[in-house]
């Protein structure tokens, strides 16, 4: 089987920490998001190859996965944002085998294991949500096979979410699909990939709609933060043995060795990253990266990045590496 990740998005919701990373490098709760779902691979054992598909400060994107995956790997520049189905048009000389494709902004809870005993043409999985009119939702006959994909529905046709997650077996079906989208006019410059499935399904593809026990979205601050929330209550928490004088935890949080809190509260639903110190201050419900000095303050809902001074603030923040704020307080 082959792998193909998806990762030349810019992630401009997510500005200014997508200047400098790769939106699937942001971090939860102490781990890049992409590396939650590059486990789950890894652990598939059967995988011949995987496929990235990279833009956006490719080489950082590549640097990572590299380093943290022993697993044969290619990379595909997307030179041009052409949208999903572009992405996967440029690996097709890659493609001879069935195939995994994920999107690594987000993280899920699936099974992915059914995958080796499908005879299905394909496999989408969905989570069912209720506020289906932000999103592209699946269509079901009564035997759980997708009939179409609704992009952002005004009316419940359904609440099934599409999440990201595809493994298609038929793949020289796939491949004459998105062959086929390519020739369309594209929406705003794009063309998607769900055409691609549904030019499938018109052809008699039978792909199967599996829903997800989770689903976590890291792509815009607010749902990272929740995000980075969830991963700490299901077993990524972590507190130094030693912090500082004074220092008061408030479960559930991610603090890396060597961190210094000194008459302070932390927590909850904090991760800090090497070498931050926070003195004189509260700090949840905050994300905050590496070497972060946080004095005399009292936050919530941020995402700070590294090498960032803060002093004399209250409030909600949203601030980029090497930068400095002081306020009044």
């Amino acid at each position: 089987m082959k792998v193909i990740i998806p990762l030349a998005g810019k992630g401009t919701r997510l500005r200014p920490h997508t200047h400098v990373v790769p939106k699937p490098m942001l971090k939860v709760a102490g781990r890049p998001v992409m590396s939650y779902v590059m486990d789950d691979v890894q652990a598939l054992g059967n995988v011949e190859q995987v496929v990235y598909i990279t833009g956006h400060l490719k080489e950082k994107a590549e640097a990572f996965a590299r380093s943290a995956y022993n697993i044969p790997s290619i990379f595909i520049e997307q030179d041009v944002q052409d949208g999903t189905a572009g992405a996967i048009a440029r690996a097709r000389d890659y493609i001879d085998s069935p195939v995994l494709i994920i999107f690594v902004d987000t993280i899920f809870d699936a099974d992915l294991s059914i995958l080796k005993d499908s005879t299905d043409d394909g496999i989408i999985w969905t989570k069912e949500v209720e506020d289906y009119q932000r999103f592209g939702v699946v269509v079901t006959d009564e035997n759980e096979h997708m009939t179409r994909i609704v992009e952002k529905p005004k009316t419940p046709i359904s609440k099934r979410a599409n999440i990201g997650l595809y493994y298609i077996r038929n793949w020289q079906l796939l491949l004459e699909g998105v062959a086929h989208v390519l020739t369309t006019a594209p929406n705003k410059g794009e063309w998607y990939l769900t055409d691609a499935f549904q030019y499938m399904i018109d052809k008699g593809a039978k792909i199967k709609v599996v829903d997800v026990e989770g689903w976590y979205d890291a792509g815009q601050l607010e749902t990272l933060l929740d995000t980075n929330r969830v991963m700490l209550e299901k077993g990524r928490a972590r507190t130094p043995a030693q912090l500082g004088e004074g220092a008061t935890i408030i479960e559930p949080v991610y603090i890396e060795d060597g961190c210094v809190i000194e008459h302070a509260t932390v927590g909850p639903n904090v991760s800090l990253g090497t070498g931050s110190i926070v003195r004189q201050s509260t700090v949840r419900d905050t994300v905050a990266g590496e070497r972060v000095t946080i004095t005399n303050a009292s936050l919530h809902d941020c995402m700070i990045g590294d090498d960032v001074l803060i002093e004399g603030v209250a409030g909600s923040l949203n601030i980029g590496d090497h930068s400095q704020l002081r306020g009044e307080g």
